[in-house]
C-alpha cells in the first residue's frame, strides 16, 4: 500500500466478512528499507515493484521478497506528467516503460490544455540502457490512471485524443508488449464510458486476469466490477463480478482496488476530507469492503496530510499522495544489482 508518500505492507484478513464480531481491521506497517525515500507511484509485475520518487530524480526497482533494490537514473530527466509501467519480454527480461508528452496549452494540435503523448522510452535492466521511440498516437492516458501488468504485458486505460468541439470521450484499454516493445490494438471495456463524469479503474487478479471498476456518474452512483474471462494482446472477453448501489462516490484521485474471487468481495481504497473547505489539510483514508447483496463496510486506514501550501486567495494548492493498494505475489526474480 502507498500511503502519505510511504510504501507500506498491509495485511487484510477477509475471513470475518459478513460477521461483524469476527472482522479484524487491517494491519499496516511502513517498510523500513524505504523509510528515507518519498514515493509517489508504485507499479507491480512478477514480484518486482517499480517506485517513482516524489522529486522525480530517479526510479527504484525493488524485490521485497529478496530484499534487493536497484536505482535507475534518467536518460535526460523524469517529469511529473510521465506514465510508467514495468514488465518483461518472452525471455523474462524485465523492462521499464516511460511514456512522455506535453500539454497542448496553445491548441496547436486541437486539444487545448490536454496532455498529449509524443513518445516513450524503455529501460532494460539486463543491459542498463534506454531506448527511445517517437510516436504520436490517437489516444491519451490520464495522469491519474495507472497501468497494470499481466504475464509481463501492461494494460492502460486510454481515451481518444480530445479535440476542440468534441463533448464526449470514449475510453478503451491499450496494451503494451515488452517483447515487441510496441503498443497493441485497443481493447473494449464491458460498458460505455461516453459520460465525462464516469470513474474507471484497473486492477489485476493474481496477475492472470484483468479487473475493471466502473462507477456511473448518475445520481445513484452505481458501481460495477468486471473480470476478464479471457484476455490477450488482441482480444478480451468479460464477466460481471459485482454490482452495488450502496457505495458512495469514489474520489477520482483514489479508487485503486483488489478483489477476492472466493469470497465475492472487493476492497476499494478511497479518501475524503469530511466535506471540509479547500483549506483543509487532512484527508481520511478508507478501505471500503463491498460484496453481494449490497454489503458495504468502510474500514479506516488512517489520515493523510496534504503537504500543499495556501495561495494568496487562501485556497490550498494540493500536494497529496494518492492512496494506492495492490496485491503482491513474491518472486525470486534477480535485479542484477551492479557493484
Amino acid at each position: 500500500m502507498l500511503k502519505d508518500y510511504k510504501v507500506c505492507s498491509m495485511k487484510f484478513d477477509l475471513q470475518g466478512i459478513g460477521n461483524e464480531g469476527d472482522f479484524v481491521d487491517p494491519s499496516i506497517k511502513e517498510v523500513s528499507i524505504l523509510d528515507q525515500v518519498e514515493i509517489t507511484q508504485v507499479f507491480h509485475c512478477g514480484g518486482l515493484l517499480l517506485c517513482v520518487t516524489k522529486d522525480r530524480s530517479r526510479l527504484l526497482v525493488w524485490n521485497p521478497y529478496l530484499g534487493q533494490t536497484r536505482w535507475i537514473q534518467p536518460r535526460n530527466t523524469f517529469r511529473s506528467e510521465d506514465r510508467y509501467a514495468v514488465g518483461y519480454d518472452k525471455n523474462r527480461n524485465y523492462k521499464i516503460l516511460r511514456v512522455f508528452g506535453k500539454y497542448d496549452t496553445k491548441g496547436e494540435f486541437g486539444s487545448v490544455d490536454k496532455y498529449l503523448i509524443f513518445g516513450y522510452e524503455i529501460y532494460e535492466l539486463s543491459s542498463s540502457s534506454w531506448k527511445v521511440f517517437n510516436v504520436s498516437p490517437d489516444w491519451n492516458i490520464d495522469s491519474y490512471q495507472r497501468g497494470v501488468s499481466l504475464k509481463g504485458h501492461t494494460y492502460f486505460l486510454a481515451e481518444e485524443r480530445w479535440t476542440i468541439g468534441r463533448r464526449n470521450k470514449t475510453e478503451e484499454i491499450i496494451s503494451f508488449d515488452f517483447t515487441t516493445e510496441k503498443f497493441g490494438k485497443r481493447l473494449p471495456l464491458p460498458f460505455k464510458t461516453h459520460d465525462v463524469g464516469n470513474f474507471v479503474s484497473l486492477s489485476c487478479v493474481r496477475e492472470e486476469q484483468l479487473a475493471v471498476l466502473h462507477q456511473s456518474s448518475v445520481i445513484d452512483h452505481t458501481l460495477e466490477i468486471w473480470v476478464s474471462s479471457n484476455i490477450d494482446l488482441g482480444a478480451v472477453s468479460w464477466s460481471k463480478f459485482l454490482r452495488t448501489t450502496s457505495f458512495c462516490r469514489v474520489d477520482f484521485q483514489a479508487g485503486s482496488f483488489f478483489i477476492d474471487e472466493e469470497k465475492k468481495v472487493a476492497v476499494v481504497v478511497d479518501q475524503d476530507n469530511g466535506g471540509q473547505a479547500r483549506t483543509e489539510t487532512r484527508y481520511n483514508q478508507r478501505a471500503n469492503v463491498i460484496g453481494q447483496d449490497e454489503y458495504f463496510k468502510p474500514v479506516n486506514v488512517g489520515e493523510a496530510l496534504d503537504h500543499g501550501k495556501l495561495n494568496k486567495f487562501g485556497f490550498l494548492i494540493s500536494d497529496l499522495c494518492r492512496p494506492l493498494v495492490c496485491s503482491y505475489v513474491p518472486s525470486t526474480a534477480q535485479l542484477q544489482v551492479q557493484p
